[in-house]
């Protein structure tokens, strides 16, 4: 995929933004010759946060003495998010910045910063500051000490039950699909190994849950507690609509011959519930003289309706999936990138 590449060009967002006190550069360096670590962080209407996440990050890795740069990546903020990303850059050029030229989505936003990483050590973050840059050594710590991923647990979340209850049914479809028994696939705060990253660029971004790309390709994996802060404003961005779509994508990217399974329990289960309720009402029938046929056959046509609808918006994904690789679109397009 061919992306515009505009690296070095100043942006006239640079002016009119609060100035805020950035620190000398890195010494410590890949073995390419770039940073060691590189913290990759999608920002969409961050704007309020984007500059404290930055004294924060460096504020926790700098005391190592260890080469790093932040990536952030616009996903078509409509604030100003991107006119404090171009100013930090201009002060500080560890600090690396990408604009969309519109909204695409968390995941693509994610595989445009993993593809620009240089360091051997990726580390991914949200930009809202529910994740605390604070934590970024201890991911990166286990990493360091053998594990290809070293996954964000969020011990303490501070979300509704509207998004932890979803969350939960996601990771236990994860867990079976993947096979890989871990807590937390939701967390986007993680530490990977590039050489784990790499095999799997071309699938992330139009395949979502990048952390269980990952970990369904090999790659040993440690759990680690971060702290979760509550959210700082504004309502979550994952309705209960979007988590179902999530749910399906789920089932669409993860779980082999997904229709198959579904048939065969739907057969089972509609032959099962039609056997019961016959047998039940010959007995009524016996037993009452009259047969409850209208009410009982209503209630398995609502069984029967309600799944071939989940099937149906599973065959929708399928075929949404099978447009966006004959279109052959872009991924994301971009602005600007500093």
């Amino acid at each position: 995929m061919s992306l515009q590449d505009s690296r070095g060009r100043k942006s006239e967002y640079a002016h009119g933004v609060a100035d805020t006190q950035v620190v000398g550069a890195p010494t410590g360096r890949s073995r390419d010759g770039g940073p060691s670590l590189s913290v990759v962080v999608p920002v969409y209407n961050e704007a309020g946060t984007v500059d404290e996440l930055y004294r924060r990050t460096v504020a926790a890795l700098e005391p190592d003495g260890r080469g790093f740069e932040l990536v952030f990546v616009d996903d078509g903020s409509t604030d100003g998010t991107f006119e404090h990303i171009t100013r930090l850059h201009d002060a500080d050029q560890r600090v690396r910045g990408v604009r969309f030229k519109r909204n695409f989505g968390q995941h693509p936003a994610m595989h445009a910063g993993l593809v620009r990483a240089r360091g051997d050590i990726v580390v991914t973050m949200d930009g809202d500051l529910q994740n605390e840059p604070e934590d970024i050594p201890r991911l990166v710590a286990a990493v360091e000490a053998g594990s290809d991923v070293a996954s964000g647990r969020r011990a303490a979340r501070h979300d509704s039950w509207g998004r932890t209850l979803p969350s939960r049914l996601i990771n236990g479809m994860l867990r079976r699909f993947t096979g890989v028994a871990i807590s937390d696939f939701g967390c986007a705060f993680n530490a990977y190994r590039r050489s784990a990253v790499e095999p799997m660029l071309g699938a992330i971004g139009r395949q979502k849950f990048t952390k269980a790309l990952i970990l369904s390709g090999g790659a040993s994996v440690v759990e680690v507690d971060v702290g979760h802060s509550p959210r700082g404003g504004g309502r979550s961005r994952y309705s209960p609509l979007r988590l179902t779509r999530l749910a399906l994508h789920v089932l669409a990217g993860f779980w082999p011959e997904p229709i198959q399974w579904i048939g065969v329990t739907l057969g089972v289960f509609c032959t099962l519930v039609a056997t019961g309720l016959g047998i039940y009402g010959v007995v009524y029938w016996i037993e009452e003289s009259n047969f409850p046929g209208p009410l009982f056959g209503g209630v398995a046509v609502v069984y029967v309706l309600g799944f071939q609808g989940f099937i149906l918006a599973l065959v929708g994904e399928y075929l949404g999936r099978i447009q966006r690789g004959v279109e052959g679109r872009p991924l994301y397009t971009i602005d600007r990138e500093l």
